[in-house]
């Protein structure tokens, strides 16, 4: 989808598609009032019929009006007064339900004058241009019949004078971040056969490849070995599939600048090894590794911002399958950071992986490392899908988060990690444990990576509730979090 921006008056633009809005109670908004008077009254006519009241995301499709370039032009109802993110998301995703069903290859949308709360120009324009985008998204590469392809090519934003600059601002950012999720959809949405670790460390070759600011070393069973990540390859160790463990630079600052480090859970499939899970829904848990996949599309919207600062991507990528070389309940491993760790449950293997990746990262000396996973049932629980789990060792690295995710609509909740819950991994045969118990299973988890990241600023994305919508006709991935995590980073780019 291309998207334009421009400074002109709607009533004279051509266009096979106009979007304006219209208050509850048929009040026009400005652009519609601008293209009823250019019309003569023709829009106050059709109001007259009661056919739509202008409650949020009525739509009314109205064809050859008089006086205007445009072949329809699409009433949208906003409500009364100002909008919340969702409410504007909402009336978006109305607007783009009608349009993409139109013949018209292009469409002009006059809504700059809605007010959403706490929104600028820029603001609105992110969220319009990400849910528009993200709306075209579709994944039927293994359909034996493709979806007809869609009319609708271009999309016009009508932007003030004043605002156009902010509002190309927010469009570019919201494009990339909108190619980010749909690579991060598309790798999470492949099936386990197809999406291993190897696939993995394919996907980030590939990217590296296109571009000359970006280097990739792939780390495998020998090397991890040599390493001494015990944990990692303990996880691994009852596939088929070899772990890998990648590592993209990306150099946008300057040389002696030092990294942001983003670290991604990359269990490709968890079938929770001898530990098993149950059979049902378990086709999900291809979606073990959307931490990865959401590492490497925040990293597209990176390389296609260029921004200025230097990131290190790390991707744990393993499988975790049960056979006669998985390893058992009772287990004990080595870690790369010489702590032991005794292994009560397989299906704990995410932060296994991770502990051995944050270990890793310490050799950048990264400013801020932010690690994101699946990691959790217990996140879902407290949280729903509706915001990512928290937790971390710094406070301003937090609330930066947190803003971040306010910021970008993808909201974040921090979970405390006092030392009393850290005693809940006391094992009496190794320094740790992997499990806590029943209670506080979030927070338990985040402790065990605590363990391993007391070099740097760290903080931990628990992404099992948001990462995919589960079951149903709209089963798949989210592309969550890659709108927070890329906020985070133009924030520091800015500052």
């Amino acid at each position: 989808m291309e998207f334009l921006v421009k400074s002109t008056r709607p009533e004279t633009l051509k266009t096979a598609t106009l979007v304006v809005a219209l208050g509850e109670g048929r009040k026009l908004g400005i652009a519609a009032k601008a293209l009823d008077d250019a019309s003569g009254g023709a829009i106050s006519a059709v109001l007259k019929r009661g056919d739509i009241a202008g409650k949020q995301g009525q739509t009314l499709l109205l064809h050859s009006l008089p006086g205007l370039k445009a072949e329809r032009v699409l009433l949208l109802g906003s409500g009364k007064g100002e909008l919340s993110d969702r409410q504007f998301r909402k009336l978006v995703a109305a607007a783009h339900g009608v349009l993409k069903n139109l013949g018209g290859s292009d469409a002009v949308l006059a809504l700059g004058e809605l007010k959403v709360k706490g929104r600028d120009a820029y603001g609105k324009a992110r969220l319009l241009v990400e849910t528009l985008a993200d709306g075209g998204y579709l994944f039927d590469q293994f359909k034996s019949k493709k979806a007809e392809p869609k009319a609708l090519k271009k999309i016009t934003l009508i932007a003030d004078k004043a605002e156009q600059a902010d509002v190309e601002r927010g469009s570019l950012h919201a494009r990339a971040i909108a190619t980010g999720m749909a690579f991060t959809k598309d790798l999470g949405n492949l099936p386990p056969n197809l999406c291993h670790p190897s696939h993995l460390a394919e996907e980030a070759k590939a990217l590296a490849k296109a571009h000359k600011n970006l280097k990739v070393d792939i780390l495998d069973e020998k090397k991890l070995k040599e390493l001494g990540a015990g944990a990692f390859l303990a996880v691994a160790q009852g596939s088929e599939q070899p772990p890998r463990m990648i590592v993209l630079h990306y150099q946008g600052g300057k040389k002696d600048e030092k990294p942001f480090a983003l670290v991604g859970k990359g269990i490709t499939f968890d079938t929770g090894g001898i530990s098993i899970k149950p059979a049902a829904g378990m086709d999900e848990m291809k979606y073990d590794m959307c931490g990865a996949a959401s590492v490497l599309g925040t990293l597209r919207a990176v390389l296609e911002l260029q921004l200025p600062i230097n990131l290190v991507c790390l991707l744990a990528c393993a499988e975790n399958m049960p056979s006669g070389r998985a390893t058992r309940p009772g287990d004990i491993v080595t870690t790369m950071s010489g702590q032991t760790v005794e292994i009560l449950n397989t299906d704990a293997e995410g932060r296994l992986v991770l502990c051995d990746t944050l270990t890793y990262a310490e050799r950048f000396k990264p400013q801020a490392v932010i690690d994101v996973a699946t990691l959790t049932g217990a996140c879902v629980v407290a949280l729903g899908s509706v915001v990512s789990g928290l937790m971390g060792n710094n406070d301003a690295l937090l609330k930066q988060i947190l803003k971040a995710g306010e910021h970008a609509d993808d909201r974040a909740w921090q979970l405390p990690l006092h030392d009393e819950y850290q005693e809940q991994l006391d094992s009496p045969f190794a320094d740790i444990a992997n499990i806590g118990g029943p209670k506080a299973g979030s927070i338990t988890a985040g402790c065990f990576l605590s363990r391993f990241a007391k070099n740097y600023h760290w903080a931990h994305l628990d992404i099992a509730g948001t990462a995919w919508v589960s079951g149903g006709k709209d089963k798949g991935a989210t592309g969550r979090p890659v709108p927070l995590l890329t906020q985070y980073l133009l924030d520091r780019a800015q500052a």
